[in-house]
This record gives C-alpha cells, sequence and structure tokens, in this order.
C-alpha cells in the first residue's frame, strides 16, 4: 500500500531523452578535451622524442583494442552500469598516474585513459541504440556534437594553458569533470538498458559477434570509414603539436589549432542539415576527398611552417563533417539484437586508429621527415574516400510513408 504514496518519477527511472545521451557526451567531451592537447606534450617530455611518443601510443591502443573488444563479454556478468562507473573509475586512475609525469608511468596511463574512453564509447553507444531509433539516430549525433562543441572548442586550449602554470593541473582540472560525468549518470538512471536477446544461452564468445560483423559488408564499411576518420584526428591531434614544436613554433599552436577547429561544432546541426540535403554518401566522399588532399598538401608545404599549420587546419574542418556524418552507415546498418556487441566493435575504430596511426607514424619515421606522416594520412583519406563510392545513393534520405507519396 506505500507504494501508492511514491512520486511515479520515483517508482520508475524515466525514459531518457536525445539530450540526455547529448550531456552525457559533452560531460565526457570536457574530460577528454582538456586531456587531448595535455597529453601528448606529457608524453614527448616524459618520453623525449616523437618515436617513443609514436611506440606508447601503439601500444596503448593494443592494450585499448583488446580490452574493448571484451566489454561486450563482461556486461554478460556485469551490469552495464557498473561498466560504465568502472570506465570513469579508469580515467581517474589514468589522470593520477599522468601527474605523476615519470617516464615509466606515463605509457600505463595513457593506457588507462585509452581504456576508459573504450568502455565508456561502448556503453553509451549501446544505451543511444536501446533507446533512439533509426530515424532519430542523426539527429542524435548532432545534438551530441552541439553539446560536445564547447568542451572540445576550449578544452585543448585551456589544457595547454594549464600545463603551463603547473604540469598537473590540467589532470586535475579533468579529473572533476570525470566525477561529473559518473554523477550525471548514475542521476540519469540508464540502468542496464534494454536487453533484447535472441535466445537464452551462454555468454557470447567475442570472436562469434567478429563472425557475424565480417559477414556484414555495410558493418565493415562503416567501420573502416571510422578508422580512417579516427587516423585523420591522431595525426592532427599528436603529430601536429610535435612538428609545431620541431619547426619553431613553440608548444601552445597546436592546442590553439585544435580548438579553433573544434569550434566548428557548434554548426553541427547546419552540417547535419547540408549532409542530408546532399545525402550522407556525397557527404562523406565529398568530406574524405578533400581531407585527404590538405594533408597531402601540408606535406607538400612544409618549407613553410605556418602553411603546414593552416593546411592541418582546413583538412579539420571535413574531420569536423566527418564526425556527424561519418558514423551513421554503421549505425543505420546494425541489428537491435546486436547492439551491445557491435557498439563494442564499431568502439574498436578508435583503438586500431590508435594502433594503426603511431605504427604507420613510426615507419614513415624511418624513412622521412615528420612531415610524412601527414602525407600518409592523406593517402589513406583518399583510399577511404574511393571505398565510400560503394554506399547506397539514398543513404540517410528520409523515406516516405506507406501509403503517402515520395
Amino acid at each position: 500500500m506505500a507504494n501508492r504514496y511514491i512520486p511515479l518519477h520515483l517508482k520508475h527511472a524515466p525514459t531518457p531523452r536525445i539530450e540526455s545521451f547529448a550531456m552525457l557526451t559533452g560531460l565526457e567531451s570536457a574530460v577528454r578535451g582538456m586531456l587531448v592537447s595535455a597529453m601528448p606534450l606529457a608524453v614527448y617530455d616524459a618520453l623525449g622524442s616523437a618515436e617513443s611518443t609514436s611506440s606508447a601510443y601503439f601500444v596503448a591502443g593494443i592494450v585499448s583494442m583488446i580490452w574493448g573488444l571484451m566489454v561486450p563479454w563482461a556486461t554478460r556478468h556485469i551490469p552495464r552500469r557498473w561498466m560504465y562507473t568502472l570506465g570513469c573509475g579508469l580515467y581517474f586512475v589514468g589522470m593520477t598516474l599522468a601527474i605523476a609525469g615519470s617516464a615509466a608511468l606515463m605509457p600505463v596511463a595513457l593506457t588507462c585513459l585509452a581504456m576508459a574512453t573504450a568502455t565508456t564509447f561502448v556503453c553509451l553507444n549501446a544505451y543511444i541504440l536501446d533507446y533512439i531509433d533509426r530515424q532519430n539516430l542523426g539527429r542524435s549525433q548532432s545534438l551530441q556534437m552541439v553539446f560536445s562543441a564547447g568542451p572540445w572548442a576550449v578544452g585543448p586550449l585551456l589544457g595547454v594553458w594549464l600545463r603551463s602554470l603547473w604540469a598537473p593541473l590540467p589532470f586535475i582540472v579533468a579529473g572533476v569533470f570525470a566525477v561529473l560525468l559518473l554523477a550525471a549518470f548514475w542521476v540519469l538512471r540508464l540502468g542496464n538498458g534494454k536487453q533484447i536477446t535472441r535466445a537464452r544461452g551462454p555468454a557470447a564468445n567475442p570472436l562469434a559477434y567478429l563472425g557475424r560483423f565480417f559477414a556484414q559488408p555495410r558493418l565493415i564499411a562503416g567501420w573502416l570509414f571510422a578508422v580512417m576518420r579516427s587516423c585523420g584526428w591522431w595525426v592532427y591531434v599528436v603529430y601536429l603539436p610535435i612538428f609545431c614544436i620541431e619547426a619553431g613554433l613553440g608548444d601552445k599552436v597546436g592546442g590553439v589549432a585544435l580548438s579553433l577547429s573544434n569550434a566548428l561544432l557548434f554548426a553541427s546541426p547546419l552540417l547535419l542539415r547540408f549532409a542530408r540535403a546532399a545525402s550522407v554518401r556525397r557527404t562523406v566522399r565529398f568530406a574524405f576527398g578533400t581531407c585527404g588532399l590538405l594533408f597531402v598538401a601540408a606535406a607538400l608545404v612544409s618549407p613553410l611552417p605556418w602553411a603546414t599549420v593552416l593546411c592541418c587546419m582546413a583538412a579539420a574542418v571535413f574531420l569536423v563533417l566527418l564526425d556527424i556524418v561519418g558514423g551513421l552507415p554503421f549505425l543505420m546498418a546494425v541489428k537491435p539484437s546486436e547492439r551491445t556487441e557491435m557498439s563494442a566493435v564499431y568502439s574498436s575504430f578508435r583503438d586500431v586508429s590508435g594502433i594503426l596511426t603511431p605504427g604507420a607514424a613510426w615507419l614513415v619515421l624511418l624513412v622521412a621527415p615528420l612531415t610524412g606522416i601527414f602525407a600518409a594520412s592523406g593517402a589513406g583519406l583518399l583510399l577511404a574516400w574511393a571505398i565510400s563510392g560503394r554506399l547506397h545513393p539514398r543513404l540517410g534520405v528520409p523515406r516516405p510513408s506507406r501509403g503517402q507519396p515520395a
């Protein structure tokens, strides 16, 4: 009888809205935006060279990829809400180790931060696919970009500035945002998401859902787009600041460039409207092609360091456009019964790019200067441009309802 007097919103968790997931994305962006400029500089200072920095990111990417693929298996035994909490906890561990700043601990800190990002990304995407219908995925992606715009625009510049005041300061501020992220997650009471399974049985083997992924060409193509887009960001975030230092431009130019580029996220709704008018296929092709050409141009004009910086900043404009629409080919092809598993596969793009980019950079640096990394990234983006030509022409275009004229 006492339950009759409990308010309805306390008896049942409210259905999460698009704005709820956008808020979580924005708070995590505040964590990552603060670290994205400070962490490469901290690793570079601790290890002393671009080659050692590439090796640290390479190892962190391998560990994070394996970890991310195991998250769906782990959620069969650990409730998803606790997995998300564990991801936030890994942020705290990584930032604590980064504050120590030693050459031995910095790669471990980098690995913990990568694992944290993989865990929260898998869980959040699974929640989004649980609660957001297919028709609203584009609007959800756009709103997430808008909520992320401020943190990504201010965070990189703020992180570099705070580091100039006191090296541990950006990690302390990022830790505060990680606490807010965890608090917001529990206030939203997302629970463990909607449990949709085909049949009761033992927990799925990660290799089994990898097989289902490789059997679906549309998922493979969407994942490849995410990998190449992320590789472009890796080059922009990690190697452009190192280039600026080695070219004598200072350690703040990279952070300023990243902040200015990320300010374009405020235009996400307009860019999404453009993508819908032009079709996802045309937008993705245009963005990959132009971005690839600009990275190649950045390498060619390297004797003029500021010209290289400007070319990379122009390329970042199209990386932002790819952030908005580049994930839609994958998300629109996911089956409802495979939400958690395929979210894990999709999240591996971040780790694969974190392995591929520093690995390729290490090979390039054996035979070419640092700017050769920009040319290699441009070649990869142009390859994605060629693959995107196989997308369906009407992908992402609203379909007319049955019984209504087209």
